[in-house]
């Protein structure tokens, strides 16, 4: 879904329209039709950035808890502008790794793409305008330092959209990994981060931990002919 679309579709609907004149931001629209029907209560959003899965979320699930976790400052405080007052959303302003600590962040010049790992050329190559722009360093953490298991109620979602770190992200879960009956992450078919595990890892380690793939969403392929990365929804029975 291109940005022209989503900018319609967020001035369509309330929830969204009132996030983008309120914030700037656009919701990614383009996961609704995948969420929807999933009756979550819970959504773990690792990779926040200014909320705009949340957003979704929130549009989708009124009532859903929502726990997200974004270490860079400013889209930070992008998140606070639409869910500082939502007794029903938590922003943990940290990145979720194997161990807690710090590392630096490599943030990109548009800050979606911003990554733990450095950039890779193909990620130059496909995707203009994301090279490096700064870094910063940011806290890091597991999930379980964090949020405690009974919060996490079902049916709960844990996203992931971390440029690369998925792999790392997912063992930062540990053993909360457990409590999620989906898990929804984008994944690279390509290195886009120097030392990213690439989609098929990314599904190996899953299925070893009992989820089974739904479905493959959001294809893109950025400035190639192929596609680049997608959105996997797992579920586990």
């Amino acid at each position: 879904m291109n940005i022209l679309t989503k900018m319609l579709r967020a001035m369509w609907i309330r929830d969204y329209r009132r996030a983008l004149l309120r914030a700037r931001v656009v919701a990614s629209t383009e996961h609704d039709r995948i969420l929807a029907g999933l009756q979550l209560n819970t959504v773990v959003d690792i990779g926040a950035n200014r909320g705009q899965f949340a957003l979704c979320i929130r549009h989708l699930y009124p009532h859903a808890q929502i726990f997200s976790f974004e270490p860079l400052a400013k889209p930070g405080l992008s998140w606070m502008r639409n869910f500082g007052a939502d007794t029903r959303a938590q922003l943990f302003t940290k990145a979720v790794a194997i161990q807690s600590g710090s590392a630096t962040m490599h943030v990109s010049r548009w800050d979606v793409s911003s990554s733990l790992l450095p950039f890779a050329q193909a990620q130059h190559d496909n995707f203009p305008l994301t090279e490096e722009a700064s870094r910063e360093v940011v806290e890091t953490t597991t999930l379980e330092a964090c949020i405690e298991e009974h919060l996490i109620r079902s049916p709960a979602l844990l996203k992931l959209d971390v440029q690369g770190f998925e792999l790392s992200a997912l063992q930062g879960c540990g053993r909360l990994l457990e409590r999620f009956r989906y898990v929804y992450v984008e994944a690279s078919f390509i290195e886009l981060y120097v030392g990213q595990a690439l989609a098929t890892e990314v599904i190996g380690f899953l299925f070893s931990r009992g989820f089974n793939l739904m479905c493959v969403a959001n294809l893109s392929s950025g400035t190639s002919m192929r596609p680049i990365q997608a959105d996997f929804l797992f579920s586990k029975s």
